[in-house]
């Protein structure tokens, strides 16, 4: 995780992000580093191993939301991808390349930067939704998810792409698969409703559903509030843990807590001004890394 220095309104992703909001609260960047640690603290008291890296510029407003940047495979590669934004393009950190490379969690660096030569974009966890079980990779096409590169990286890394259409009540691309889908390792939270497509829509839930997963359907209102924004993380003990905003769990009906408690303990956050301003949720502030 990456503790924001000037996390802010960004006018640059505005334009695809449409959960995204203006607004003038003073102190924003106190409140967004406040929410931060506050999360910090809970992650750790929940016993998850937590790397917190401190932003190094002052000029990044989305530097927090650091899984679309960087992602780490279970096979130890590592993928730097090309961001949409020139803003966010700023936000690689070498230094933490280094790290993962020198503390033995990385044997092989995948730089995807060259395919913004031809306005290509893929912006990480943001832009996949990875089944690292049965190796499937799902994607949404959007400005910041071009398909045909989409499809070139699961080729190299050796995953089975799925792509598809996700609108929101107006018509408009979700901007990230992972606003709209959430993979655990029994359960898929999902808004099929955003899947205009009949055909696309069911071949989604039918895939998510031979992947042996329990496919817990989400509303639209529901992906509004951030409810498919979660990950699901494994503490010290490897007991399993499902991470999302309080505004997210808020928004779930008891029957669908009921299913995902079969599976995980729900820890919830609270992170308004992260979300309202920046447009992402607890998914998008966690970078995973694994041992």
């Amino acid at each position: 995780m990456i503790r924001p220095k000037a996390f802010g309104y960004n006018n640059q992703t505005a334009a695809s992000n449409l959960f995204q909001n203006q607004v003038t609260e003073t102190g924003v960047a106190l409140k967004a580093q406040l929410e931060f640690d506050n999360m910090v603290e809970k992650l750790r008291n929940a016993r998850v191993a937590v790397h917190i890296f401190e932003d190094l510029q002052a000029d990044l407003p989305d530097s927090v939301f650091s899984n679309n940047w960087i992602a780490h495979l279970p096979d130890k590669r590592l993928t730097l991808f090309p961001m949409c934004t020139e803003n966010r393009r700023a936000e690689v950190r070498p230094d933490i390349v280094d790290w993962l490379v020198q503390t033995g969690k990385c044997h092989e660096v995948i730089d995807l930067r060259g395919a913004l030569e031809n306005k290509q974009y893929l912006e990480g966890t943001g832009s996949i939704v990875f089944d690292y079980r049965t190796k499937v990779a799902y994607a949404c096409e959007s400005p910041r998810t071009n398909i045909a590169l989409f499809e070139l990286y699961c080729r190299r890394i050796g995953y089975k792409p799925v792509s598809f259409a996700s609108v929101d009540l107006d018509g408009k691309p979700i901007y990230h698969t992972n606003v709209m889908m959430t993979l655990g390792d029994k359960f898929a939270l999902v808004c099929l409703d955003s899947v205009a497509d009949p055909v696309e829509c069911k071949m989604l839930e039918i895939k998510l559903s031979e992947s042996g997963r329990t496919v817990i359907p989400i509303s639209w209102q529901q992906m509004n509030h951030f409810a498919g924004n979660c990950i699901e993380v494994l503490d010290r003990t490897n007991a399993p843990l499902l991470l999302m905003s309080k505004k997210a769990f808020s928004v779930l009906t008891a029957d669908q807590k009921k299913q995902l408690e079969m599976y995980v303990a729900i820890h919830a956050f609270e992170i308004p001004v992260i979300e309202t301003i920046g447009g992402g949720s607890v998914r998008c502030m966690i970078t995973g890394i694994f041992t």
